[in-house]
């Protein structure tokens, strides 16, 4: 329920006023602490009236919800690799586009104590397949980075980059500083991208052919596939791009093949700019501002699509660097879970019961699959230590017998405890091994979809993954309740260009 402490910034003002309670900025309302607190104390008393019923309750609740949030992420993926949905757009129609009608262009790049990489951003995006004099380019940099803002005085910036300099206000966050580059956007359409990033040089053509012939007005959004240009680097990166590749070119499009609400990534994001505007633009609060958006048009009856072109990201490949990342995210996905879910029959009637379903899915569930790993895996390992020792001849009923540990009967036969937590623990591991199936299944697909044949091994090895996602999963959850605003600065540059690669398309 914290709320933050605020400088008088015009855009945090104006998006709180406009969509007041529809925002990050406030973690819990009253009405949903109390929500959980009596769902909390519900269980507590179930517990201590009996424990079988809770537990047994609580693991098949749990084992349901976790198959099912698994089984639809597959579900999606084979709809993708059925219908290829994403729009292609070929070069004999990109060749029709009039250059002389091609529409203003803007590009927001957050820069953030990145003084090293200023000068690359310019360079990479005055040299898309583009006019330039119908780019509008804003560079959002910190009132704070003192570095960087000097340095971007002292370059020779092309006539169509324009600096913008961030006041220094609570929060300080990627998408507050968009929103004050979205003020000043003179383009007809709007796009992000990070200071890494290597976008496809016909990408902003591509985005405004899909656009004008290819969809209708209510889609708003047209979201780009993200992939990598360092996974060979390490383990860590080849997991990685396993992982974006696996959720950009089979996941998003799946959802875009069942009509459903697109979670967008963090960058290449293109935009009516006239739409994103009128709905206050991004959430300031929010830690994956791109995930929120897409919910947000969607409850607006506005449409996101997936376009077949890719812009290169480099992969973290340090642990610790990637913790930070990764923690902000799934930081960012329970405060949109959050922020949509404090009233489930609004969020129901505007996105509709299967757009409302795919919601829980994808955003909370996604989340909550993430946080129960770790219980999920101590319970395995207890049932294969039971069902090793069954099978060694240890007789767990008689050993219990021996200090009188007996509890009461369920329907049919007496049950000891250890018998009883067997019959829970292998619902619970059978989950997990299928579960664990379909990880490995969707990211052995994800190898053939890009021609990735030399990551098969660590696709088959892919849920110790898991382990480094659930770490930052619980203290990203955590870090919600004392931190919620706190944008954890990921570091870039850490590939040399010699390591870069290009993952095959």
């Amino acid at each position: 329920m914290q709320q933050p402490t605020l400088k008088n910034d015009p855009t945090v003002r104006a998006f709180m006023e406009q969509h007041g309670t529809a925002c990050a900025a406030t973690t819990l309302t009253f009405p949903q602490y109390l929500r959980y607190q009596f769902l909390l104390a519900l269980l507590f008393l179930l517990a201590c009236y009996d424990w079988k019923i809770f537990l047994a309750g609580a693991m098949f609740a749990a084992s349901g919800f976790y198959f099912a949030v698994i089984g639809y992420k597959l579900l999606t993926v084979f709809l993708s690799v059925l219908f290829r949905p994403d729009m292609r757009i070929t070069p004999e129609q990109l060749a029709t586009l009039n250059e002389d009608e091609l529409p203003v262009y803007t590009i927001l790049i957050p820069l953030y104590k990145e003084k090293e990489v200023a000068e690359k951003v310019v360079r990479a995006v005055t040299s898309f397949d583009y006019p330039l004099d119908r780019l509008d380019v804003k560079l959002l940099l910190e009132e704070d980075d003192e570095a960087t803002v000097r340095l971007c005085a002292q370059i020779e910036l092309p006539e169509c980059v324009e600096v913008i300099v961030v006041p220094h206000a609570m929060p300080k966050t990627k998408p507050k500083a968009c929103n004050h580059g979205l003020l000043k956007a003179r383009g007809e359409f709007v796009v992000i991208y990070d200071a890494e990033d290597r976008p496809e040089p016909d990408q902003l053509k591509k985005a405004v052919y899909a656009f004008r012939h290819l969809c209708d007005e209510k889609v708003a959004c047209i979201q780009a596939k993200l992939n990598y240009y360092n996974p060979d680097q390490n383990l860590l990166t080849k997991w990685f791009a396993l992982e974006y590749t696996a959720w950009f070119d089979l996941f998003l499009p799946g959802l875009h093949k069942l009509g459903a609400p697109i979670p967008l990534g963090g960058t290449s994001n293109h935009f009516r700019a006239e739409i994103l505007k009128e709905i206050g633009g991004w959430d300031p609060f929010n830690l994956t501002e791109d995930c929120d958006l897409g919910i947000r048009l969607h409850r607006r009856q506005l449409r996101t699509k997936v376009l077949d072109s890719v812009t290169w990201e480099e992969a973290n490949s340090h642990v610790g660097n990637w913790l930070r990342q990764r923690s902000r995210w799934v930081k960012g996905y329970v405060q949109t879970h959050f922020v949509h879910a404090r009233s489930n029959g609004h969020t129901s009637r505007d996105l509709g019961w299967f757009g409302f379903a795919s919601f829980l899915l994808t955003v909370g569930g996604l989340s909550v699959t993430l946080l129960l790993n770790p219980f999920f895996w101590v319970i395995g390992l207890v049932y294969a230590i039971l069902a090793g020792g069954e099978a060694a001849g240890l007789n767990w009923t008689a050993w219990q017998m021996r200090y009188h540990d007996r509890v009461s009967d369920l329907p049919g036969a007496p049950l000891t405890t250890w018998s009883f937590l067997s019959w829970i623990f292998w619902g619970v591991a059978v989950v997990l091994f299928a579960s664990n199936f379909i990880f490995i299944l969707i990211n052995i697909i994800a190898c053939v979809r890009r021609r990735l044949w030399r990551l098969l091994p660590e696709a088959i090895i892919s849920p110790l993954y898991w382990v480094l996602i659930s770490v930052a999963a619980w203290k990203g959850f955590l870090q919600l309740f004392s931190r919620p605003f706190y944008w954890e600065k990921t570091t870039h540059g850490l590939t040399h260009e010699t390591q870069q690669t290009t993952v095959a398309k």
